[in-house]
């Protein structure tokens, strides 16, 4: 499971993340929706590491700092930052080599398969679209077969079928007990696959609600402009 607890982040004298604390179980699909500018990124940023906060942040029971939790956890980023000079293929073999995965090829060909990348493997990462370097990070975070998973702004750059395929990813490592957290804006690309709803503004969490007290992929967007404009 991931655990939030009371996180802040400050630049300077601004406070982009202000005592936010969440949680999201293993076997659950999370959604960090929130305006632009609402703290998302920064909040996802410091879960993985990238930032310097105050507050407590643990993966699977440990702290986000140590190496042990490291191996627990995949991350990928709302801009794709792959190495100019490696390949698709190798990208893949560097991530392998980083997380001491073995017997991992196999599925390393079926995530290139499945999201359209198998003819591009001897690619270099400059010469791929931004959508297409946003499947290789996909593919390189999804074989390390990770206990939890993190994505911020995923579908951004994506084609439709590999949208359909993200989806059906999320799902499958749901079903294999994984804990993702989707941080997004776009309300529509999370429908039917999201179990609990955290509603972020101004750098805190204003709403956390599980699918079964919400009722409906539709009362999402009522409930979120209620508690982010203030509109009934």
């Amino acid at each position: 499971m991931l655990k939030v607890n009371e996180v802040t982040k400050k630049y300077g004298k601004v406070v982009a993340v202000d005592k936010l604390s969440l949680s999201v179980e293993a076997g659950e699909i999370g959604v960090l929706l929130g305006p632009n500018g609402a703290g998302k990124s920064t909040i996802i940023k410091c879960i993985g590491r990238l930032l310097r906060y105050e507050g407590e942040i643990t993966v699977c029971g440990l702290d986000n700092k140590r190496i042990e939790a490291k191996k627990l956890f995949a991350y990928v980023p709302e801009t794709p930052a792959l190495y100019d000079a490696l390949t698709v293929r190798e990208h893949i073999e560097f991530i392998a080599r980083a997380y001491d995965l073995k017997d991992y090829k196999e599925y390393a060909e079926q995530l290139l398969a499945r999201f359209d990348l198998s003819d591009k493997a001897d690619k270099l990462g400059k010469a791929l679209s931004k959508g297409m370097q946003q499947k290789v990070s996909i593919c390189c975070a999804a074989v390390i077969k990770p206990k939890v998973m993190m994505f911020d702004e995923p579908m951004i750059g994506l084609d439709p079928k590999a949208i359909k395929e993200l989806k059906k990813l999320f799902i499958e490592l749901k079903e294999q007990g994984c804990t993702l957290l989707i941080s997004t804006h776009i309300i529509d690309s999370i429908k039917e696959i999201w179990d609990k709803v955290l509603i972020m503004n101004k750098g805190k969490i204003v709403e956390n609600m599980l699918r079964e007290e919400i009722g409906n992929d539709n009362e999402i967007e009522e409930l979120f402009f209620r508690v982010t404009e203030g509109k009934e």
